[in-house]
């Protein structure tokens, strides 16, 4: 063996400072950091909630299919990229220009047709999942209608015929307990809920981060979606439309609890004498006859509590 190698290659390794020992050691603890971070539940579902309803699970599958259909086509573009650099490099003994390729048509028919596929498969894949997650069909086990005000939320809970009413949550300077004075939305764990969505004012959007999914509520209009709830907790809810000055202050609380749970809370609304419905001839549009329909029964009927927003 020559030892004059050894030496050379030993020398360099002894100059490296102790600073630099440290960064390069920092780089590599980072880099198996990472590497492990990719284990968690977290980054399995693609940095989105856990979910806590049925139709959760899909949606964050098609979130991680997406992502990974763009990965892949990012890698084959960008090594075509770099390979196109590698392989038609100017080299020092070239001269003058390089051979010019006005065009190759199987090449852009390709290029064409191959986008328009995949644009299309995930337009197909999009809309399937979105009309299951708006499919109203299965009868609900719970129908509550949440109306969206400037800035708070009230909830009838039609098949009790009692209501819930809130208030503009109190952010208290960033001090913490605010969410004891929200409103609160409960539901029975492990049953199909819907909801029914109008707006007493502006176009507000509900939306529970964990259930995966939101929709607009419109003036004059009656929205609907349900979920099947599958796990007890308490969940953070807001509005996701920009609806005015305080809209981030328009937040509610969504208790899942047991049967026995939302019964004993249906009751006690009765015992504070929130029976009825709160009427929608409160909004500022009147709902639009066509939607009418899709309002819970009784909205109509002379049980209406009238209260102010």
């Amino acid at each position: 063996m020559d030892l004059r190698k050894v030496d050379a290659v030993r020398r360099p390794l002894e100059k490296t400072s102790p600073a630099r020992r440290r960064r390069i050691a920092a780089v590599g603890l980072g880099g198996a950091a990472l590497l492990l971070s990719a284990c968690s539940p977290r980054v399995e579902r693609g940095y989105l909630p856990h979910g806590v309803t049925k139709n959760a699970n899909e949606v964050i599958d098609f979130w991680l299919g997406t992502w990974y259909w763009t990965l892949a086509v990012g890698v084959l573009v960008w090594g075509l990229i770099f390979w196109c650099i590698v392989r038609y490099r100017r080299r020092k003994s070239d001269t003058g220009f390089p051979a010019q390729m006005q065009y190759n048509v199987p090449l852009e028919i390709l290029y064409t047709v191959v986008p328009i596929v995949m644009v299309a498969v995930l337009f197909g894949k999009t809309v399937g999942l979105e009309n299951k997650l708006l499919d109203t069909s299965p009868k609900p086990d719970v129908t509550i209608n949440v109306v969206g005000k400037q800035w708070s939320w009230d909830f009838n809970y039609a098949d009790e015929k009692v209501y819930e009413t809130g208030v503009m949550a109190d952010m208290k300077a960033g001090k913490p307990g605010a969410e004891k004075g929200l409103p609160t939305l409960y539901l029975p764990v492990n049953k199909r809920v819907e909801f029914v969505l109008t707006t007493r004012d502006v176009i507000h959007t509900f939306w529970v981060p964990q259930f995966m999914q939101k929709l607009d509520m419109i003036p004059s209009r009656v929205n609907r979606f349900a979920v099947d709830t599958t796990e007890e907790g308490t969940f953070k809810g807001k509005c996701a439309e920009l609806c005015g000055a305080y809209h981030s202050q328009m937040l509610f609380n969504v208790k899942v609890v047991s049967q026995e749970e939302y019964d004993k809370h249906m009751d006690d609304l009765r015992k504070q004498g929130k029976t009825g419905f709160l009427s929608n001839s409160l909004n500022r549009a009147s709902v639009n006859p066509k939607d009418q329909q899709f309002l819970p029964d009784g909205l109509d009927s002379s049980d209406i509590v009238k209260e102010g927003k």
